[in-house]
């Protein structure tokens, strides 16, 4: 695989840039990618764009760097784009992309089928900020660098529990760890810790949640009323299925919040069997297997009943596929 050095020939100007609503590998990785480059190239006009990430992540170096708007006739000879699953989830400068010279773009959602000039996607990959350490010269990282990449890596595999965790993640977390991190410390203050309005929504949505399917699927929804009268935005909604999904018996927890009149964010999380991307690519969005997301129009209820209709055939499908294991386990015993 070429290091990142291959693509910045007879290039001078260079834009990097996450998803909307960045989450913590987007974040990790385009602030590990803008770090690596200004350190090791100097000479490069880097910028970093982001819609306006958590005061959470302010302790990265050059946090205050991040740009979350453009200039109207801005250019760029390369634009690296990171963790994006589809062209039209970029933020900030999406409608910049025509007009770049060349853009790589790296990732590691499987629904993301992007034709850009370099297009590298690794669907094992625990993470963006995994893929991006391939791309650069560990001699070369910085122990500053090495905190982004870090909690990139820890974000998207649940602080390395989910099973897109791989003996390759633990040795490349080893090997930014050894540049000296303060890795508990990342991961209690940007993971664990939150607001005391992030708990209060977190508790409503607890509280307000519901089983179906027998108790395989949780369910919790806050409207935007809800959020207002919390004073909290979509980016306190952070963690919240995933706790959702702690609870036992659980096999899919949905979370759904009100973004616009009849309009939702969803988002979902597997533990087992159940593949969340599928459901997530009936209505226009995606992930991976076992967490996935997208939005979808309508009241509540539609939605809900909508995404229960999908999960119902992956829910048979399992069971039938239990069914044949067991018979064939039988004739063969």
């Amino acid at each position: 695989m070429e290091k990142i050095a291959a693509y910045l020939e007879e290039v001078k100007k260079i834009a990097i840039a996450g998803h909307v609503n960045p989450d913590g590998d987007c974040i990790g990785s385009c602030m590990g990618m803008y770090l690596y480059l200004t350190e090791n190239y100097p000479e490069l006009d880097v910028d970093v764009f982001l819609e306006e990430p958590k005061e959470v992540f302010s302790f990265l170096k050059d946090f205050d760097k991040i740009r979350t708007g453009h200039e109207e006739n801005a250019s760029y000879d390369l634009m690296i784009l990171l963790d994006i699953s589809s062209r039209d989830r970029v933020g900030v400068v999406g409608d910049l992309i025509d007009s770049a010279g060349k853009v790589l773009c790296l990732d590691h959602h499987r629904t993301n089928e992007g034709a850009y000039t370099w297009f590298y996607n690794d669907p094992e990959a625990s993470s963006t900020a995994e893929v991006v350490y391939r791309f650069l010269d560990p001699e070369k990282i910085s122990e500053k660098c090495a905190e982004a990449l870090y909690m990139g890596i820890a974000h998207d595999t649940g602080i390395f529990q989910y099973q897109n965790c791989s003996p390759e993640t633990m040795c490349v977390a080893a090997e930014l760890m050894k540049k000296g991190i303060p890795h508990s410390w990342i991961i209690d203050r940007t993971y664990y810790q939150k607001t005391y309005e992030e708990n209060q929504i977190l508790g409503r949505a607890l509280i307000e949640s519901f089983l179906f399917f027998g108790g395989k699927v949780i369910v919790s929804v806050v409207r935007e009323r809800t959020m207002k009268f919390f004073g909290v935005t979509p980016k306190d909604m952070d963690g919240i299925v995933s706790q959702l999904r702690n609870t036992i018996g659980v096999e899919v927890a949905v979370f759904l919040y009100e973004t616009d009149w009849l309009e939702y964010k969803v988002s979902m999380r597997s533990k087992d069997y159940v593949d969340v991307s599928r459901v997530a690519a009936v209505f226009g969005g995606g992930g991976h297997a076992r967490a996935a997301g997208c939005t979808i129009q309508g009241m509540h209820r539609d939605v809900i009943n909508a995404i229960a209709k999908e999960l119902d055939l992956q829910f048979r499908e399992h069971d039938e596929a239990v069914k044949r294991q067991e018979k064939n386990d039988e004739e063969d015993g």
